[in-house]
């Protein structure tokens, strides 16, 4: 009963914003937290990983979607999920964090930079606590395509038969080659390649993508299986009006594929509105999770002024509702904090 109800809770809000014609989209937290990772640590209590910003993997708690607080150590520094990086890591560069439970552990899947190899690569780390320390011994990657480019933004699925996945991005266009996004099965644990890496059919081939897709999301819907992702440069230069950053989805036939794009346009992208619908700058990089009987999805967007123009580098975290409709993904306007400063 509580769950439905605050699930209720989270529409109505969200609802009531977008009668009112205020922005479709407000972030829940305005902090430096890009590549957000959410999921549920215990019922009704929701935990967030980001891309490093001083610490190697930030985190952040909310009771509720809408409010959110970054994770503090009792000196008031910001925690780190995992504060001793593997053996193979070069410091400064851990990216796009994930986190699952398998059995008793949770398991953080993470890019990081492989020490004089010049290539992003992806890790594994456990621990015992959804809020860390996670450790990774491991003296080299877990997965690394060195010929492809590296790889990066590792995301693990469980599938409805109890079989675990993790898909990445080969990291073509670091070596001026295309980026594609490759599958594999993990054993059990989760902890190692069950098979041969799969190429699942994904290229980035459509002009919005700029030759880069990147940030697979594997979700079961209605009608099958669906990739989200996300493309373009994720960054916004000072002589662009907006970033081109954008997520679109694909069909899967399968686990490992083949995967088709449903269309040549994105479905979450920036726009310019600001005495309508608001302002949007560089949404992707999202994540897909249940919550009070419900779906939502987290991605990041550009700090930006009330007039839709670059503000800093920071990256802030989104939260909408999420669902199908119509045999397309369906995002509705976002979750926004109960109380929030006027921005200029």
């Amino acid at each position: 009963m509580l769950r439905t109800a605050f699930l209720g809770l989270l529409l109505a809000t969200s609802a009531a914003a977008a009668s009112a014609r205020e922005p479709a989209f407000v972030p829940v937290l305005r902090e430096n937290f890009p590549d957000a990772f959410v999921m549920e640590e215990a019922p009704g209590s929701f935990i967030a990983y980001a891309t490093n910003s001083g610490e190697n993997v930030p985190m952040a708690v909310s009771r509720d979607l809408i409010n959110w607080t970054v994770l503090k150590d009792p000196d008031g520094s910001r925690a780190d999920a995992m504060p001793t990086l593997a053996p193979w890591v070069e410091a400064g560069r851990t990216w796009a964090p994930e986190v699952m439970k398998v059995g008793q552990d949770y398991l953080l899947y993470y890019t990081a930079r492989w020490r004089g190899q010049n290539r992003q690569c992806l890790g594994v780390a456990a621990s015992k606590s959804a809020r860390g320390p996670f450790v990774d011994t491991s003296t080299e990657p877990f997965l690394c395509q060195v010929e492809l480019g590296g790889s990066i933004d590792a995301h693990p699925f469980r599938d409805r038969d109890g079989q675990l996945y993790v898909y990445w991005k080969a990291d073509g266009n670091h070596i001026g080659q295309r980026s594609r996004i490759w599958g594999a099965k993990l054993t059990p644990d989760g902890r190692r390649l069950a098979g041969q890496p799969v190429d699942v059919g994904l290229t980035d081939e459509d002009d919005w993508e700029q030759r880069v897709i990147e940030a697979p999301t594997m979700i079961r819907t209605p009608e099958g299986l669906v990739m989200l992702y996300s493309g373009g440069f994720f960054g916004w230069n000072d002589d662009q009006r907006l970033s081109p950053y954008a997520m679109n989805w694909a069909r899967c036939a399968g686990p490992l594929g083949p995967c088709k794009d449903a269309g040549p346009k994105p479905i979450l992208y920036s726009y310019s509105d600001p005495r309508g619908s608001g302002c949007l700058s560089g949404p992707g990089h999202q994540s897909v999770f249940r919550a009070g009987g419900g779906t939502f999805i987290s991605f990041h967007g550009w700090d930006l002024t009330r007039g839709c123009r670059k503000r800093g580098d920071a990256r802030f975290l989104y939260v909408a509702p999420f669902g199908w409709e119509n045999g397309r993904p369906a995002i509705a306007p976002s979750l926004r904090p109960e109380e929030r400063a006027e921005r200029g």
